[in-house]
């Protein structure tokens, strides 16, 4: 068992659910082909800045993720959600059900050095 963040976070992306993980086990997934396919744009919180660094290119696209081998399961990202996106594995609404695989996949298909390049923590 473990949680799962699904579509609302796509052009949201709000880290509050970040914010009281234990294990730090979130990623940041920045893929602007997801909010294509949500038909959602950017986060907004994106647009405040003007930079043009590369690291900070393509931020407000794409959605955070949970590693299902990382996440204790103890449900505190859950509550903290403001959009409604992190379920447990077994109460994913029946329409976001591929989100389970999503989050599974994406984080199992990168190697160490991705992961630590896309880890995300209350100090980031």
């Amino acid at each position: 068992m473990t949680y799962v963040v699904t579509k609302p976070c796509i052009g949201t992306k709000d880290r509050s659910c970040v914010e009281v993980c234990p294990v730090d086990c979130f990623y940041d997934i920045r893929d602007p082909k997801m909010n294509d396919e949500a038909g959602v744009g950017p986060a907004e919180w994106a647009n405040d800045d003007d930079s043009s660094d590369e690291e900070k290119k393509n931020r407000g696209f794409g959605m955070l993720i949970i590693h299902p081998d990382e996440c204790i399961n103890c449900g505190a990202c859950e509550t903290e959600c403001p959009v409604e996106a992190i379920y447990e594995d077994t109460g994913v609404p029946e329409d976001q059900q591929s989100y389970i695989q999503i989050n599974a996949d994406l984080s199992l298909a990168m190697n160490d050095a991705e992961l630590d390049k896309t880890r995300i923590t209350s100090r980031d």
